[in-house]
């Protein structure tokens, strides 16, 4: 597995996509991770993506949680294909995305990517022409990553500009979203990540949850831990994923809808340049 080191020192802009001597600087992947299921992370992938469309951010969210997509399901929609038809049946990116609300599009992983290490060299380069034709139109693009710490995880998050690691207050969610942080920082994958706290009862549990994480990694790691902000415990959350819609959409005004906008306003305001085929490169060449 190939790793890369994110040098310090990076520059800030309002803007996602801009011009500069060295040609086009292009859409933010931020990898969306947790060390723990069950913790709110597609959830806060997919309101993220509504808020920050509503923004008037042009966004795709990437699912790749492969074979377990659940960011369709937050949405109900069913795409109809997934990666895995870009690489084996002659499909565009632009073919396979689906539509979802505020003009998101959404791309289903699949097991396309459990195929790139037999893609030869042609094959590959074909597809990074692709993901860059079709990036270039967005401004945003949020990874839904599976849970955990395996091969497929690392990837999406080391490929990536940014990381956003999801926790809730429960030990086991700190726990593991510590072991992810760590694999993180003894790797060099990442020299800072960004923590946004779910399920709080309070804004006093979320700075306890954070500053658990942050003393931890200030202590052992050589990484920074920014905290994005927190995401209330809210009974509209639930009601919204049974009827199948964010609940940015069905409730606006609701507690974890406005814990989303302070994220969303958080991460605007501290957008970072990437160079435009800094993740899909990145991406292919730890798969192949």
């Amino acid at each position: 597995m190939k790793l890369w080191h994110h040098g310090k020192g990076h520059d800030y802009h309002h803007e996602n996509v801009i011009k500069n001597e060295g040609g086009l600087w292009g859409p933010r992947a931020i990898a969306v991770a947790s060390g723990k299921g069950g913790v709110g992370k597609t959830s806060i992938t997919v309101n993220l993506a509504i808020c920050l469309a509503k923004m008037g951010n042009r966004v795709t969210i990437f699912d790749a949680d492969l074979g377990l997509a659940n960011a369709e399901v937050l949405f109900g929609i069913t795409p109809p294909y997934s990666l895995f038809e870009v690489l084996y049946g002659g499909m565009t990116l632009d073919e396979i995305a689906a539509q979802g609300p505020c003009g998101i599009r959404v791309i289903s992983g699949g097991s396309g990517f459990l195929e790139m290490a037999n893609l030869d060299h042609s094959h590959r380069r074909q597809l990074l022409r692709m993901f860059n034709q079709f990036v270039n139109k967005d401004e945003i693009v949020l990874i839904d990553t599976s849970a955990g710490i395996n091969k497929n995880v690392l990837g999406f998050v080391a490929a990536a500009g940014e990381v956003i690691i999801v926790v809730t207050p429960e030990p086991t969610s700190l726990t593991d979203a510590y072991a992810l942080i760590k694999i993180l920082a003894n790797f060099k994958l990442h020299t800072e990540v960004n923590v946004v706290v779910n399920r709080a009862a309070d804004s006093k549990e979320a700075m306890r949850t954070l500053e658990r994480i942050s003393t931890a990694a200030g202590r052992f790691l050589e990484i920074k831990v920014n905290y994005l902000g927190w995401v209330p415990d809210d009974k509209s959350v639930s009601q919204a994923v049974k009827i199948q819609q964010p609940y940015y959409i069905t409730n606006r005004n609701s507690p974890a809808s406005r814990g989303i906008t302070r994220i969303a306003e958080l991460l605007v305001g501290n957008a970072r340049l990437t160079p435009q085929e800094g993740f899909w490169s990145k991406l292919m060449g730890l798969f192949s």
